[in-house]
């Protein structure tokens, strides 16, 4: 079996800085790529100071046994945070390795097909949505914190100024294409102005108006997911869910904070309304004590955060203990969202998958060699061994983007 050799890093630069890559090389010359997401510098401390050290000369195909050490030696100083997020991309780039030595896509290593083809929603951000590749004017409305929902600016591709200014024309746009739902953010704006706690009348009067204009130009032809990102404390979140019953919404996501289950479960309760939550969740305890208080109707993962493909399987099964459908994040990098794929094609219990189109058709290629495959609303299971794409090695050059490098490299 091959024996991991060295461990790349890099943050690429004028892409998307938030961004941290992996790249895992093995002594018979293969590659595996993973990604993470927030907080790239810590996380590349963790790797090469604390994690190379447990994987450098170690067999590259005992997944397990690598993800239950290093889950173990986490939590020995405190529950992971940044720690998850670097066993998540050392975890993806390991499945990656695993399917190249075998000559198989990863969903086949998980199982085989349970699903053909996996549906998608477009989750209206604009080019520089969880970017640092903003113009001043978005920058102006948008620093580039995470979880912030910006309106954007106009222009091409720009979802989430069209999701408030031209609601219906994109929703026709998004029905065209095969899309099924639409993700957007109408509340925000009032939250940011006044942190979530008063949303007046007028506020939502106005949050509904775009949401009303596509109902009247396609009907129930389109999903509307509403996301909060955890601004608004329960009152202000039961006086918005009364308001977004008119438009039937998909689900409502993150609209309280997460970090009171209980407030959670009462909201759903209290609301009337599907919840989803949520990819603030890092592994499957912080899961399980969710679908215990009854707080969800659709669990949402992030597998390049909750614990790479290892542990976003498992997640995704305990889910379906509860007759509990699970839906895969990915606002972040191209292999997060090849890794939901390949755990929702190997399991029913996947009903969506998010995409950003605007991510994809404008940075994406700048990232990675082989692009995912949309074909009228879903995605298409890679054929090709591991992840079925991988980033460029461009992106890995000593001098640029943060670079690090942790062992020897067969190039």
């Amino acid at each position: 079996m091959p024996k991991i050799t060295a461990i790349e890093t890099s943050i690429p630069s004028g892409i998307m800085t938030n961004l941290l890559l992996v790249r895992i090389h093995t002594d018979d010359g293969l590659i595996g790529c993973g990604e993470t997401y927030y907080t790239p510098q810590t996380i590349e401390a963790l790797i090469h100071d604390w994690m190379a050290e447990r994987l450098i000369g170690a067999e590259a195909t005992d997944i397990e046994a690598h993800w239950r050490f290093l889950y173990e030696r986490c939590t020995a100083f405190g529950f992971p945070g940044a720690e998850m997020r670097a066993l998540s991309a050392i975890d993806v780039a390991l499945w990656d390795i695993l399917g190249q030595v075998c000559g198989q896509p990863v969903w086949q290593l998980l199982g085989g097909a349970a699903q053909k083809k996996v549906r998608i929603y477009n989750t209206c951000g604009g080019p520089g949505y969880g970017t640092q590749k903003q113009s001043r004017e978005e920058t102006a409305t948008h620093p580039g914190w995470p979880g912030y929902g910006d309106e954007g600016i106009a222009g091409p591709l720009q979802d989430n100024w069209s999701s408030i200014h031209a609601a219906g024309d994109l929703a026709q746009e998004l029905v065209d294409e095969g899309i099924c739902g639409m993700k957007m953010w109408p509340f925000d704006r009032y939250a940011h102005a006044g942190g979530g706690a008063f949303l007046s009348a007028a506020d939502i009067e106005a949050g509904m108006k775009p949401l009303r204009e596509i109902r009247d130009r396609v009907g129930n032809q389109i999903e509307i997911m509403i996301e909060g990102h955890a601004f608004f404390p329960l009152a202000s979140a039961l006086r918005l869910a009364d308001a977004l019953a008119e438009i039937k919404p998909f689900w409502l996501e993150d609209v309280v904070r997460v970090d009171n289950i209980d407030t959670l479960a009462d909201f759903r309760q209290r609301s009337g309304l599907p919840i989803a939550a949520t990819e603030m969740l890092l592994g499957r305890s912080s899961y399980l004590s969710l679908l215990q208080a009854k707080a969800a109707d659709y669990v949402m993962i992030d597998p390049t955060w909750a614990g790479g493909i290892s542990e976003t399987r498992r997640i995704i099964d305990l889910a379906q203990t509860f007759n509990i459908s699970a839906t895969m994040h990915d606002c972040t990098g191209p292999l997060t969202l090849f890794s939901g794929l390949h755990c929702s094609v190997a399991s029913t219990n996947v009903v969506l998958q998010e995409t950003v189109r605007a991510h994809i058709r404008t940075f994406s290629e700048h990232l990675i060699d082989r692009p995912p495959i949309i074909e009228n609303g879903f995605l298409m299971p890679p054929t090709d061994p591991g992840l079925g794409t991988a980033l460029l090695p461009e992106l890995f050059q000593p001098g640029t983007n943060s670079y690090r490098c942790t062992g020897k490299t067969s190039a």
